[in-house]
């Protein structure tokens, strides 16, 4: 309800998300591509649900969360609202069931065993869910997703999994300052990418590109993302508790 969002925070967030639509639409002139070739989606981790609440105000619904326990409790404190959550963190074989009931979308599905879980779920819930498969590009041991030289096989056993809607790829680049090697790993899953629209079977699709975070995301455009998560740069420093 619009009279419970703080007019100050509004504002605040407002001018936050305009300064984030404006970098993304350099970043894509630069690239010479369209504004609307890149989507963004706003990481909502740690953010109170009365901020969420005026991000809406503001025109967004789709928002991505890490811990799914979070999202769950948010989806119910906003269930008035026509929300799109998207899970983004790993997601545990054992958290499937409750993803399956109120998630449009996962950008981590990593393993065959979490695809036939996830399936089983979605279909005893009578739903169909959108897919990202994260692959680790950056080769460090802290990340999840497939190693970059499993996708081939991965993508040929997904068709199994009816209520899985393959859309793309993610991934996390290594946290550097060091722009090529950073570019270097959005660069390798677009790769992929093309690769999976060459050799995939039938009625899986390729189109997206989830890459870049608040300190990458121009690179991130500049190498091909159709997605770009950003949080901090939208909702300022996290705060745990």
């Amino acid at each position: 309800m619009t009279d419970s969002i703080d007019k100050g925070d509004l504002a605040a967030l407002n001018a936050s998300f305009q300064a984030v639509e404006a970098r993304i639409a350099s970043a894509c002139t630069d690239a010479g591509r369209e504004r609307s070739s890149v989507r963004l989606l706003p990481v909502t981790k740690t953010v109170a649900p009365a901020r969420l609440r005026a991000a809406h105000a503001l025109g967004y619904a789709w928002f991505g969360e890490n811990k799914v326990q979070e999202a769950q409790e948010k989806a119910e404190a906003l269930a008035e609202l026509a929300i799109d959550w998207c899970i983004i963190g790993h997601l545990q074989t054992n958290k499937a069931r409750h993803v399956a009931r109120f998630a449009a979308e996962l950008h981590s599905l990593d393993s065959l065993r979490l695809a036939a879980e996830l399936d089983r779920r979605l279909q005893a819930e009578g739903r169909a869910m959108r897919v990202l498969i994260q692959v680790n590009t950056s080769g460090e041991a802290s990340k999840a997703g497939l190693a970059p030289q499993d996708v081939p096989a991965f993508l040929r056993e997904l068709p199994a999994f009816a209520s899985l809607q393959v859309r793309g790829f993610m991934t996390l680049a290594m946290a550097s300052d060091d722009e090529a090697r950073v570019r270097g790993c959005f660069r390798l899953l677009r790769s992929l990418r093309e690769a999976a629209r060459q050799d995939a079977p039938a009625g899986l699709a390729f189109d997206e590109l989830s890459m870049g975070m608040s300190g990458d995301f121009p690179w991130a455009i500049a190498e091909g993302a159709t997605i770009v998560r950003v949080g901090t740069a939208l909702f300022g420093e996290r705060h745990y508790a």
